[in-house]
């Protein structure tokens, strides 16, 4: 992690596994990486790269806006909209949101989390 200002080329950024909570998987056998290229000093801001492969999760979101890289995923938000994401596109999840991810093809997103 780095303190100074920087670039990073997303999709050959390297990631280390996030092993997914076996609760959390509703179908198909996904698996997590990732890698924080940021946080702030108090830890509530988290900047990163994350990757999801095939298969369908739940999970209860931060504050978050995100921007796909690669791969799509369809979100359904419990009692809200459903989100249908993909390359480029930028999407906002609001904190306490309960999701579930169908992961089409190997997501992977750029993230801004705050805490």
């Amino acid at each position: 992690m780095t303190t100074h200002s920087f670039t990073l080329h997303i999709p050959d950024a390297v990631l280390e596994p996030e092993p997914l909570d076996p609760a959390q998987i509703v179908s198909g056998t996904p698996e997590v990486t990732g890698k924080v290229v940021w946080e702030s000093p108090d830890g509530r801001q988290v900047r990163g790269i994350w990757q999801i492969t095939p298969g369908v999760v739940t999970d209860t979101e931060a504050d978050e806006m995100f921007v796909v890289v690669s791969g799509s995923a369809t979100i359904e938000v419990e009692g809200g909209p459903t989100l249908t994401v993909g390359p480029g596109d930028m999407a906002v999840l609001r904190a306490g949101d309960r999701t579930t991810w169908t992961v089409h093809e190997t997501l992977r997103k750029a993230y801004a989390i705050n805490l």
